[in-house]
């Protein structure tokens, strides 16, 4: 089922729920994870408590990212200040990835230098705790990103479902050890710290184009031509441009209309298009340009 787009007081409400939810569940989880760290001597666990680490760090960017987004266009930033989440998810990438490479080196020295495992049960329990608690988060995450679109959220989702699968792989790991296979577990740390690497890519990837003001994708171009053309009085369209600004698309155009019109009968053609654009997107940022033309409607 698809959902709703949120109003613009709806967004900021649930930008701040899915932000507190996220630095909230990551701050418990290291709890737990420190403590299942010193009792068991995992390095796969440590690798869970690093990552859980950065996601404390990277939900707090997120925090201050979307409120300072969240903030009214202003003389300096007239088309307001959403391209803050995007660099939020940059950060997070930056995050993210130094994590990784930090686990890897960890991992490689536990390779060479093995050490026995304690408390396996302990780990055990805290990493389907992790689980559990990954889980409701990602389902709020997963509601507000159907309802805003947030560059920011997604990214930070993007990193917990990943979270899922280190997590199980943790646990088969700590398995395999209490049945003799300790050196297991630095095996599963370094393909952990692999899966996590490759999240940052994705994660840098699209903040990165999206900063670089990307066209919207070719689905929303074609509607919003379609939307245009759907009025009698519009002869073509050409130049569109567009790219997104945390929750706020920008579109820019210019509608051909019949050379004869006058003033207030042009201005009225332009009004009803945007208004029926607005209705598609409704904290676009919508500007349209009237060329004339001569050539009879077909």
């Amino acid at each position: 089922m698809t959902l709703a787009a949120a109003t613009p007081h709806q967004y900021a409400r649930l930008l701040r729920l899915a932000t507190y939810a996220s630095v909230v569940t990551a701050t418990v989880l290291i709890v737990g994870k420190l403590t299942a760290v010193l009792l068991t001597g995992s390095v796969s666990v440590m690798a869970s408590l690093i990552d859980s680490l950065m996601d404390v760090a990277a939900s707090l960017i997120n925090l201050f990212a979307v409120r300072y987004s969240l903030m009214p266009a202003d003389e300096e930033h007239r088309f307001g200040h959403g391209k803050a989440e995007s660099l939020a998810g940059l950060a997070q990438a930056m995050f993210i990835a130094g994590s990784a490479l930090f686990l890897m080196l960890h991992a490689v020295d536990r390779l060479l230098n093995p050490q026995p495992l304690h408390a396996i049960g302990v780990g055990i329990g805290v990493m389907i705790f992790a689980i559990a608690a990954t889980m409701i988060l990602l389902a709020i995450q997963r509601y507000v990103i159907a309802r805003t679109g947030s560059t920011a959220v997604r990214a930070d989702s993007l990193h917990y479902m990943t979270d899922l699968l280190t997590n199980a792989s943790i646990i088969v790991a700590l398995a395999l050890s209490m049945t003799g296979w300790p050196g297991l577990d630095p095996i599963f740390a370094l393909g952990i710290a692999f899966y996590i690497l490759h999240s940052a890519w994705t994660i840098g990837h699209e903040a990165f184009h999206l900063l670089m003001d990307r066209e919207l994708p070719d689905s929303d171009r074609e509607r919003i031509r379609q939307i245009a053309l759907a009025h009698p009085e519009v002869r073509g369209l050409h130049d569109l441009r567009s790219y997104r600004s945390g929750q706020r698309e920008i579109v820019q155009f210019h509608m051909e209309l019949d050379g004869s019109l006058s003033l207030r009968e042009a201005h009225g053609i332009t009004e009803a298009v945007l208004g029926d654009i607005q209705k598609a997107y409704p904290v676009a940022d919508i500007v349209i340009r009237q060329d004339p033309v001569n050539h009879a409607a077909p």
